[in-house]
């Protein structure tokens, strides 16, 4: 299982390098196939909300199926067949179906590793462990910045993305060869979406989860790169570099926040403060937008590092939810957390759209994330504190 555990973190990895590539990648793409940012902040929304729509059918795989098919063929199919049709891209269009294909590969992998940690470990190591997998499968997150811009100068960036696809796929028979499926709950799956929506102690955690993760994903993800080459006009090794740095400093959240719900005895308000400072860095974002390179990087990485509460989000969520529904558990939180980053990724293009002054654009993009999470965190209020 641990050999398996570990093939599982390199196909998170996979999915966090899938889901953040395009803001280093949307210059070249803008300047050789046509692409506009609005365009690519749809392709990477459709990512979200499509990875999001999956949840269902991959949730109630793992819980009938079990993770180790549920992952190896999807990502077989999705993962390697996504960046082979973005590799062979003459247009927007192509790169917005691969972005498609790779949200439907990328879809069960985290969620595979979550569903054994669900049934095989205590809840009270759940977010340790948790955040523990996306603190490793990050470093795909650090290998879309600075090394994606080294790679495609190197080699062209049709040529890594065929790379990419040959990757996918291997890691996709790994996990076939090395993942083994917990036992059976006893008496079989029982129980769907609807009987975990029944559960109110969930509402309020849910709101929170669907806009919790949007600011460090969509800025990290798309917006960092244009927003650092618009507003202080660097290059684009300069903004691998920003990239780069945001990039670690999500890493380094997602281990902080693992264990800091047992070290504080409260799941809940270790949750709350982080994104009340994501929120107050957003706003600061906000009010000067254009302060300098150098304050605009600590922020983004405020922003990164705070905004890595997922882990412990989706601990708070499972605590409720019953042993036989686990898969479906874990799935559900994260329908919800990344459909969120979608709906806000397709709603920042919009926002975002401005003519001659940019500055403008990103400045409505930075109140927009932190009226988001200024919502998300006044419904939280009422959730209800539970660690086991």
């Amino acid at each position: 299982m641990r050999i398996g555990l570990a093939v599982l973190v390199v196909a998170y990895a996979l999915s966090q390098f899938y889901r953040a590539f395009l803001a280093v990648l949307a210059p070249t793409l803008i300047d050789e196939i046509g692409a506009t940012p609005e365009g690519l902040a749809t392709a990477s929304g459709l990512w979200f909300l499509v990875f999001a729509g999956m949840q269902i059918p991959v949730g109630w795989a793992l819980d009938r199926v079990g993770p180790r098919w549920t992952a190896a063929l999807l990502l077989a199919l999705g993962g390697g067949g996504g960046a082979a049709v973005f590799a062979a891209a003459a247009g927007p269009g192509a790169v917005t179906w691969g972005m498609v294909l790779l949200g439907i590969g990328c879809s069960p992998v985290l969620m595979a590793s979550y569903y054994i940690f669900a049934r095989i470990y205590s809840p009270r190591v759940f977010a340790t462990l948790a955040g523990a997998v996306i603190g490793l499968g990050s470093l795909g997150n650090i290998a879309a910045a600075s090394p994606m811009a080294w790679a495609v100068e190197a080699f062209g960036w049709r040529e890594t993305l065929w790379g990419l696809a040959a990757g996918s796929l291997a890691v996709a028979a790994l996990i076939a060869l090395t993942v083994r499926d917990p036992a059976r709950v006893e008496g079989g799956a029982r129980g769907g979406l609807l009987d975990l929506l029944r559960i109110r102690a969930l509402w309020p955690i849910l709101v929170l989860t669907a806009v919790s993760y949007a600011p460090s994903a969509s800025l990290r993800g798309l917006w960092a790169g244009p927003y650092v080459g618009e507003t202080f006009g660097a290059d684009a090794i300069t903004i691998g570099r920003v990239a780069l740095m945001m990039g670690l400093a999500m890493i380094a959240g997602n281990f902080l926040y693992g264990p800091l719900d047992r070290l504080f005895g409260t799941r809940k308000w270790v949750v709350f403060g982080g994104n009340a400072i994501c929120a107050a860095s957003c706003l600061a974002l906000a009010l000067a937008p254009a302060s300098g390179l150098v304050t605009a990087t600590a922020l983004l990485m405020i922003v990164g590092a705070s905004g890595a509460s997922y882990p412990a989000i989706v601990a708070h969520a499972r605590a409720f939810a019953p042993a036989h529904l686990a898969g479906r558990g874990v799935t559900l939180a994260n329908l919800f957390s990344i459909g969120g980053v979608g709906v806000m990724q397709l709603a920042t293009g919009p926002v975002f759209e401005t003519g001659a002054d940019p500055v403008a654009g990103f400045q409505r993009l930075f109140l927009f994330y932190t009226a988001l999470l200024a919502a998300g965190l006044v419904a939280y209020l009422f959730a209800e504190d539970r660690l086991d």
